[in-house]
This record gives structure tokens, sequence and C-alpha cells, in this order.
């Protein structure tokens, strides 16, 4: 599966659904205005009770945060979505427009949400305070213009990434076709020509020789300043403790979940790279370095299933191809969507709405610039769901497809909840719930579904884990580098000339790749992929694919699943459906711990489970390896 897909307002609103609110009302000085007449004693009044706020103007200030939340949050959203899907001058000033009027009120609610800091209320108000202080995703400073400096900023950014043109073989090539291309050809040279002039958009200037790089350094200062207002260390430490949890614990929290899962990583970076250096030989992979980037089938290395054909065990692969299998089936874009709903149905869940089918963007329009990363909205906070994709019939749209309509059936389940709770229960949920699903495309749901005539038999599984580990596996250590990397640069370890170099020591370190040409401080290489100028965090990527196996291996326990964890398919289990949609029901409304316990029965995100699934690969690749040098 391609991540490329963002799942921007799981509510309305950028990474973090409802609770990016952004800015506010000066209550605190029109609560303190006291007119200079007035008697010392009642400016005393004044000053004692502004000092010592009530639980009653807590629930007061709450109150009026939702239901702002709930009306803007609409308007918001929909001014998003025609920018999302008509991508042009006027809707990029609209979108600007409001973001800063969204971002002045987050950060307004914000700092008035401190007035209550130290006062004893009941644990649901404590969390909802604590929603509002961290529901601002780029928090801007207070200071009059900085919102709208930072909205404008942001537009700029992904409008330059979306749009930006390159060329190649004399003619302007869309992105997605570069994508697709880096998938295909297996030339070294040409695979490096695409990989460095997607580059070059990062660092290309507009008129008034703006770049993403020089927008992206701006943001951080304002962004870092605005978290500093709201009482964090910078923007990074915010991001973090959205996760209950100090940002350094969830910091070593993600160490202690990649450490679990590292060993599965290294065997396949082994063999993978041994496959290659077969292919194109010592000059071109030695077997002493990491991998370069370009040669891994994907355009930022993240996953690597477009190598299956030179990874897959020899004889080991299954006898269809799920592309081919769609085609040859008649499916078009909207039956594939159909087909995913009908997974959820299998499990006990409602039909989509009919405005799903009228408002989606299934497929991509052709008569104008839209932003393809496939993404999941509500609009409404209620009913109105729907998936922004360009669709194409292969088998990685069907599985993405079955991915967003995840989020969907998630902000359904929480819709009755505080809009300041219509959230995933962390950052990892809300993207592990589509992809724990997708698990379940096994050949015997596709068998079932009709898309295939015959199950392989289980000398087949090989095949079928090695794709699934290129995709899955390979990308760990990429979703774990990513926020890593934001972490640095909003902490100040990095700085605009050393982003590139920080970038590429935590590729090497993680993911075991280099560049193909040097890359030096000039360039803005993480540029180069859409969440970074968009700002959306990352780290729920990674808990994602971790959370995604717990959530599997859950799910085949209570649907009374016998057999290997890789065949295992909890299509058309309602009490699966049953146990998922009561902690899917729960949103943000209790810690994460206690969302995942009510499915999983554990209190722990834990990576074993993503292990168990893979032993067998893990098994024959240890196999493969023996005698090699792995490690770079």
């Amino acid at each position: 599966m391609k991540y490329r897909h963002i799942a921007r307002p799981f509510g309305a609103f950028a990474a973090v659904s409802v609770l990016a609110l952004s800015v506010a009302c000066d209550r605190d000085a029109a609560d303190t205005e006291t007119p200079a007449s007035a008697p010392d004693s009642e400016m005393q009044e004044a000053e004692a009770e502004d000092a010592a706020p009530t639980q009653a103007d807590a629930a007061d200030f709450i109150a009026e945060v939702e239901q702002w939340t709930r009306d803007f949050g609409e308007y918001y959203s929909r001014i998003a979505w025609v920018q999302a899907t008509y991508i042009n001058y006027d809707t990029n000033w609209l979108i600007t427009k409001v973001d800063t009027e969204f971002t002045e009120k987050g950060v307004e609610f914000a700092n008035e949400a401190k007035r209550f800091n130290d006062l004893e209320l009941p644990e649901e108000m404590r969390r909802k305070l604590e929603a509002i202080k961290l529901g601002v995703n780029l928090p801007a400073p207070a200071r009059p213009g900085a919102a709208a400096e930072l909205a404008e900023i942001n537009t700029r950014m992904g409008a330059a990434y979306e749009t930006g043109k390159i060329e190649l073989d004399g003619k302007q090539v869309p992105r997605s076709e570069l994508e697709v291309m880096m998938g295909e050809i297996r030339d070294p040279a040409k695979l490096q020509e695409i990989w460095t002039k997607w580059r070059e958009v990062p660092v290309a200037g507009d008129d008034d020789g703006n770049t993403i790089k020089s927008d992206y350094a701006k943001m951080v200062t304002l962004a870092n300043e605005g978290a500093r207002e709201l009482g964090y260390a910078d923007a990074g430490a915010m991001w973090r403790s959205r996760y209950d949890m100090d940002p350094d614990e969830f910091a070593a929290e993600m160490d202690r979940l990649w450490g679990q899962v590292k060993p599965l990583y290294d065997e396949l970076h082994c063999y993978v790279r041994a496959e290659l250096n077969e292919e194109y030989g010592d000059d071109v992979v030695p077997l002493d370095q990491p991998i370069r980037a370009d040669l891994l089938g994907n355009m930022w290395a993240q996953t690597w299933g477009n190598l299956n054909d030179l990874a897959a065990p020899e004889g080991a692969s299954p006898s269809y191809d799920l592309t081919e299998q769609l085609v040859s089936k008649g499916y078009d874009a909207k039956k594939i969507v159909e087909t995913g709903e009908g997974f959820f149905s299998s499990l006990g869940f409602e039909p989509l709405p009919e405005t799903f089918w009228e408002r989606s963007m299934i497929t991509k329009p052709e008569d104008r610039e839209v932003a393809c990363h496939a993404s999941a909205w509500n609009l409404d906070w209620h009913d109105d769901i729907r998936i922004k994709m360009c669709t194409q019939v292969n088998a990685d749209d069907f599985r993405t497809v079955h991915h967003e309509l995840g989020h969907n059936y998630y902000q359904r389940a929480y819709q009755d909840k505080s809009v300041l709770f219509q959230t995933g229960a962390n950052g990892g949920f809300h993207e592990a719930i589509g992809d724990m699903i997708s698990l379940s495309i096994t050949p015997e749901y596709l068998k079932e579904i009709g898309l295939i005539d015959e199950v392989p038999d289980a000398s087949k599984d090989l095949g079928l884990l090695m794709n699934e580990a290129l995709e899955g596996v390979a990308f760990l250590p990429f979703g774990l580098l990513m926020d890593k990397w934001r972490w640095q640069v909003f902490s100040g370890e990095l700085t605009p000339e050393t982003y590139n170099e920080g970038w590429w020591k935590l590729r090497e370190e993680y993911q075991g790749i280099r560049p193909p040409v040097e890359r030096g401080s000039q360039y803005f290489d993480p540029g180069g992929k859409y969440h970074i100028p968009g700002n959306v965090s990352y780290e729920r990527y990674f808990l994602a694919r971790i959370l995604q196996f717990q959530f599997h291996q859950a799910a085949c326990e209570i649907a009374g699943w016998e057999g290997p964890l890789h065949r295992c398919s909890v299509y058309g289990s309602k009490a699966v459906g049953a146990r998922f949609n009561a902690m899917l029901e729960m949103g943000a409304s209790e810690p994460w711990p206690e969302a995942l316990a009510a499915f999983t029965g554990s209190r722990e995100m834990d990576g074993s489970a993503m292990v168990a699934y893979f032993q067998p690969l893990l098994d024959w690749l240890e196999e493969q390896n023996e005698g090699r040098s792995c490690g770079w």
C-alpha cells in the first residue's frame, strides 16, 4: 500500500481531527477591563475573580469552544474540501483566509484554557481542556498578523508541492506518472534522473523567491513561537504531548516498539540488497553499503512492493495477480469502493449514506488540479462522510479504499461524542483501523467475493508474506524517522543549513539507504515528501503498522480463528464487528490504553503480533541470509 493517503480531516481538521482549533478572543483582556474610576476594592475583586476561575467558568468555556468548533469546523471543512478538489488561485485564497481565522481562534482558545490549569475538575472536563490546548496543529503566535502569515506560508507550500511541474524527456510529466515509473523502470540512470528531478521542486522558487525550503524554515520559527506561548518546549514536543504521555516518554515508547520489530526489518533489508546486487551488480549495489534510494521501487523508498518480482521466493508466488483479476472482472473505481463497503457491512456496520456516493471524489477529474492524496473526510461531525481519491483499478488502490473507509466508519462511530473527542484514541488508531481490515484481504476473502476461483495452497504463503513485508515491514523505519527529523528541526538540533544532512543521516541509520547522487545543504529532500510541506504528523503511520497487527491478532482471536495468523480473515464476523465498534465509539473520550484494552484486552502497544504474523517469512529470510554480511 502506498502511504500517500493522508486522511487529512478526521473530523474537519488537519492531522488531529477536531482538535485542530486555532486562535481566539482575548477573553482575559475583556474580563479584566475595569473603568479607571472604579474603586480599588472593585478592581481587586475583579482581579481576584480572574485569578481564581471556577468549575462553572470552565464548563462555560468548554461549551463555547464546542459550539464554535462545531459551527466553524463545518464551514472550514467545506472550504477545505473545495480547495482540495479544485485547486486554483481563488480556492487557495479562500483556504488561506479561513485557515487564518481558524488558527487565530484556536490559539486564543488554547491560551484561555491555561486559566484552568490549577483548578480541580472532573476528569472529562480536564481531558477536554487538554484537547483544546493540544488541538492546534501548528500554533501561530498570538501577536497580530502571525496567524495570517503562517496560513499563507502553509497554503503556498502545499500548492507548490501539488502543482510543481517536472520535466522529463522534453515534456511535463504529472507526479502520479512519475510515481508509477519509479516502480516499473529498472534502468539505474533513468531512475536517478527521475528521483533527482522530483526533488527539484522543493528548492525551486516562485516569482517572489519563496521555496518550500525557505517557507518551511519560516513556518518552524512561527510554530515554535506559538508552541512556547502555550507552554511547550517547541512544536515537536507539543505534537508528542498528544499521546497521553510525557513527550520524552512517548519518544522512548516509539524506540521500544521499533526495537521489537527491527530484527524483522534487518533480515528483509539484507535479503533485498542481495537480490538487487544480483540485478544490478556490485558497482550499483555494493553489498557493504546502504542501498541506493532510487532502486527500491518507490519515490521515497518508503515501501518496496514494486520489487516483488525480484524478491519473491522462487516458486512461491501466488497463482493470481490481483490487479489483473480486478481488470478482468470488470471492476471500476466505484465497484472497488462498493467492495470495501461490503467488507464493513459483513461485520455488521450500516451502509454508507447516499451522500457519500453523491459527494465523494472517487476518480481524478480531468478538467482541473486536485490533491490526489487519498483521504477520508467528515464534513459535518455527523454523517457527511466522504473519500477523496484518484482511484486506479489496481491492487494498491483496492487496499487503499479499505483503509480510507476505515477512517469513515471510525468517524461515524464516534459522531455522538463531543466534537473535542471526535478523533482517534491516539494518532495511530485512525490509520490502523482500515489497515487491520486490509490484512483480511486474504485469498480466502478474494475467493468468497468472486475475485479469484481457487485459494493457493500453503506453499504459496511465503510469496504472499514477502509481498506484504515489502510494503508494511519496509515502511517501518521510514514511518519512524519522518517525525524524528521534524523533532530535531523543531528543537533546533537541525537548522536550514543542516536540514538535508540530518535527513540523510536518519535515513541511513534507520533505513540503511543512501541518495543516488551527492545531496548538499542547498537541497531540501524532506520537502519531496508531501507530509513535510503539508505538516501532517507521521508518527501515526508508524504506530498504525504496529497497531494494525495487534488489532488483527485480537480480531482473529475474537472470531475463533485457528491457524497461521497471516491466513486469517475476519470477513463476515459479527462478533468482531461488535467488539470493534465498541472501541471505535469511544473516539478520544478516554486515554488510548482504555480504547486499546476494549478491543485487544491489552493496555500496551505491542510489536510482537507483527513478528508473529511474519514468522514463517522471518525463518526463511534467516536461512537465505546465512553467511551474508548484513547491516550497513
